[in-house]
């Protein structure tokens, strides 16, 4: 029996220092703290919106109150430039992080897909770390998408642009109209509805979700509504000289004479017609707003706006007669300049601002950073992480912008610099000249400003054809 007592004695105490160690082991895993979970990215991509939002300043008439709420959240950029001026290049390089000097992406009629393979794109970059990777709306240029890049992509956006028109207006390639319609005759309130409608629910993995929205692109046909928050009267004309192109180089002369400018002239009343045409691209940067708030809604509403990093880009700007010029398509700031918004929780201060200059070629560097992974070798952009921390932080970079073969512009925060294929130069102190009405480019003394601009010319000019096989072209 004493021998039976003996072994319940050793066994229970062999018991209790088990338990006591397993207690222990379960006390010290609970106080260890949890890891983060990875961020969600909400990804918005707004076609030809340039720098005229609220939060620049250039132009007081844009209201644009989402844009100004996300711009509240977190830190915008001033001064912030695409990577080309025209749509697919410009695309093209930020999703896959190669710029146009280097694939040869120049023009909205080369297919992209040629020369970029879909494992290195920012999409496929999130899809193989384990995101759920979705997207809807214009993210890549028109006819040009790849699915294969993510793990689904939303298509059931109509879009009829000429429902209920009631008013029309036209010079050159520039066209508008007032539409007696709801938001919903237009792709892009249904391409928001759906990536609210993601955003509003809980998620198993955390999500890459890509929002294109198609305006202010022409045409600028949207609600009426929207035309009359802008009453003629009360439209400004942006800073002109008529004068302003003659000290360009003619490679930039034949730029600006796309033709839309002289038809403008010819109208019956050019003053009033110019009027009109900024009326309607502000009722339609007020429209691709208002979409935006809707999303806006759903991250607040949802359950992932603690996690969710936001990023907001301009694929480019617009010239509105600035310089004899309409639309995009040049290396002069109305061109290259757009809006760039990051809310990054945890890190970005509310209501920031960073004046730095800096492109596009940075959004798929940062987002990697930010969410924890290396950004790939081939990226030819460089992470503007140290600026989300700290605005104020020493960054040297330019922006670097290319339209076509061998034509750059290289933006600093006082200079920018262009040089044309055949070596013409541009060159404005963007500070005391923001509307770049003086070339400085042969005054003998900004010979050492222009080397010291040089240094940051693409290294690699391709001049490969890459052809275009049935993907759409644009104005």
């Amino acid at each position: 029996m004493k021998y039976i007592l003996l072994w319940l004695l050793c066994t229970g105490s062999m018991w209790g220092v088990f338990w006591s160690a397993t207690a222990n082991l379960w006390r010290e895993e609970k106080a260890k703290p949890k890891p983060e979970p990875a961020p969600n990215v909400l990804f918005i991509a707004v076609d030809d919106l340039n720098h005229w939002v609220g939060y620049t300043g250039r132009n007081k008439l844009a209201k644009t109150p989402n844009i100004d709420r996300l711009s509240q959240m977190g830190m915008s950029f001033t001064n912030a430039h695409c990577a080309a001026p025209l749509c697919c290049p410009s695309r093209a390089a930020l999703m896959s992080g190669l710029r146009p000097s280097t694939t040869g992406v120049y023009t909205n009629g080369d297919d992209w897909r040629k020369v970029i393979p879909d494992s290195i794109t920012l999409p496929s970059f999130f899809r193989k770390k384990g995101y759920w990777v979705a997207g809807g709306g214009k993210l890549y240029h028109g006819g040009f998408d790849r699915d294969t890049e993510f793990n689904y992509y939303y298509r059931n956006a109509k879009d009829r642009a000429n429902q209920g028109v009631v008013k029309r207006g036209q010079f050159g390639g520039i066209r508008w109209a007032q539409m007696d319609a709801g938001d919903d005759a237009l792709a892009d309130y249904h391409v928001a509805q759906w990536a609210g409608s993601e955003l509003l629910k809980k998620h198993d993995r955390p999500f890459f979700l890509a929002c294109g929205i198609f305006r202010p692109h022409m045409p600028w046909n949207v609600p009426k509504k929207y035309y009359d928050m802008y009453p003629l009267e009360q439209i400004q004309l942006p800073p002109y000289r008529k004068d302003d192109l003659e000290d360009v180089p003619l490679p930039g002369q034949k730029i600006a004479d796309n033709g839309d400018h002289k038809a403008l002239l010819k109208t019956t009343n050019p003053e009033q017609t110019w009027k009109e045409a900024i009326q309607a691209y502000l009722a339609c940067i007020t429209y691709a707003d208002a979409q935006i708030g809707r999303v806006l809604d759903a991250l607040e509403q949802g359950p992932n706006r603690q996690n969710t990093i936001v990023v907001l880009w301009g694929d480019h700007g617009w010239h509105l007669g600035e310089k004899d010029h309409w639309r995009k398509f040049s290396l002069w700031e109305e061109a290259t300049r757009a809006p760039l918004i990051w809310y990054v929780p945890g890190m970005t201060k509310a209501n920031s601002r960073c004046d730095r200059t800096v492109d596009f070629m940075s959004i798929y560097p940062t987002l990697a950073e930010l969410c924890g992974f290396e950004p790939p070798a081939h990226l030819e952009g460089k992470s503007i992480l140290p600026l989300l921390k700290n605005p104020q932080a020493k960054w040297d970079s330019p922006a670097i912008c290319t339209f076509n073969y061998n034509n750059h512009a290289v933006r600093t925060e006082q200079w920018r610099y262009i040089r044309y294929n055949q070596g013409e130069e541009e060159l404005y102190d963007e500070k005391k000249d923001p509307y770049e009405w003086k070339n400085l480019a042969k005054a003998a003394r900004s010979t050492k400003v222009k080397t010291q601009l040089q240094q940051w010319l693409p290294k690699v000019n391709n001049n490969q054809k890459v052809g275009n096989d049935g993907g759409a072209t644009e104005n």
